[in-house]
């Protein structure tokens, strides 16, 4: 039987000691939770209004480095679709969207082996791009990416990720655009999965077990 996360509420909430609702308990905005998926359990790490603020950040910058000059980001998928998604619209200047499939995930480790799943379409020659990743671990994956575009002559390449992993790099890949700068740890959630699934969870948790590393 296919069986998706489950979820559990964390005992996150207040009492309110205004007159009008004195005794009624509230949750502390979205309440946090535990989830579980194939066995595992995850708790929250980092929440949707951090993520949302750093994509913010980032946008700002992408935009004042190429205003006037139509950007081609470049979504890694799966992975990246949340993240590059909310990056583009908050993009404000004229950029393109293009997409490219990459694997070289299973389970909760990388494999090293990396597997062009959805090639590229669209010519780079003479372009600006920026790379949009969900995640820069080993560095194996974009390392192979950048190496393949720059032999097609584009006019500069720059990498966005959502989390950096610096402890785990094992390439020269430098990412020029950081979300959130993390230790080795297993994550999920905002487009990060596990075998496929949690990609849709709007916070990013951690394994449990890695939680207080």
């Amino acid at each position: 039987m296919y069986e998706c996360g489950t979820e559990k509420m964390c005992n996150f909430a207040i009492k309110i000691e205004k007159p009008c609702l004195r005794g009624v308990i509230m949750p502390l905005f979205r309440p946090m939770k535990e989830v579980t998926y194939n066995g595992l359990t995850f708790r929250p790490y980092i929440t949707r209004d951090k993520i949302q603020a750093r994509i913010e950040a980032i946008a700002a910058e992408i935009t004042e480095e190429y205003r006037g000059r139509c950007p081609l980001i470049l979504c890694v998928l799966n992975g990246a679709f949340p993240f590059a998604s909310e990056l583009f619209l908050n993009i404000d200047t004229d950029a393109e969207i293009a997409f490219i499939r990459l694997k070289s995930y299973e389970g909760t480790s990388s494999t090293g082996v990396v597997k062009e799943v959805m090639g590229l379409t669209e010519s780079v020659e003479g372009r600006p791009v920026v790379v949009v990743e969900d995640i820069v671990d080993t560095g194996n994956t974009i390392k192979r990416l950048v190496d393949r575009l720059r032999a097609e002559n584009p006019a500069d390449i720059k990498i966005a990720t959502l989390l950096f992993k610096p402890e785990s790099l094992s390439t020269d890949v430098k990412p020029d655009y950081v979300g959130f700068a993390i230790p080795p740890k297993f994550i999920i959630g905002f487009g990060l999965d596990l075998d496929g699934k949690a990609r849709n969870l709007q916070d990013i948790y951690v394994l449990k077990e890695q939680a207080d590393d």
